[in-house]
């Protein structure tokens, strides 16, 4: 499979929102900043952990994805390794062959 076909099912995935269905680092960083940032009186940990959070669903969104995907790879090699295993062998009809018998 070449670079350009993974980059492109890659692609899809991000596009249909496959890789941005978690969402649980976000609001775990918010949750966490909000008392924070009241104590300290300040925005800058509400920037650092919903920062941290989302880069954390994207990568956790992304690598879900690769995962589907080498899993499909895995599952239409061994369909294919199967396929050919079962196919029946062609004889060919060869002169040098047909007259040795």
């Amino acid at each position: 499979m070449g670079t350009q076909e993974k980059e492109k099912h890659l692609k899809e995935c991000t596009d249909s929102n496959d890789a941005l269905q978690t969402w649980v680092f976000s609001v775990l960083g918010a949750l966490v900043a909000i008392p924070v940032g009241i104590k300290r009186k300040s925005l800058g940990p509400l920037i650092f952990f919903d920062t941290i959070g989302t880069m954390l669903d994207i990568i956790i969104g992304v690598t879900q994805c690769e995962r589907e995907h080498a899993e499909l790879q895995m599952k239409l090699l061994q369909a294919s390794q199967n396929a050919t295993a079962f196919e029946p062998i062609a004889t060919t009809n060869n002169a040098e062959t047909d007259s040795l018998s």
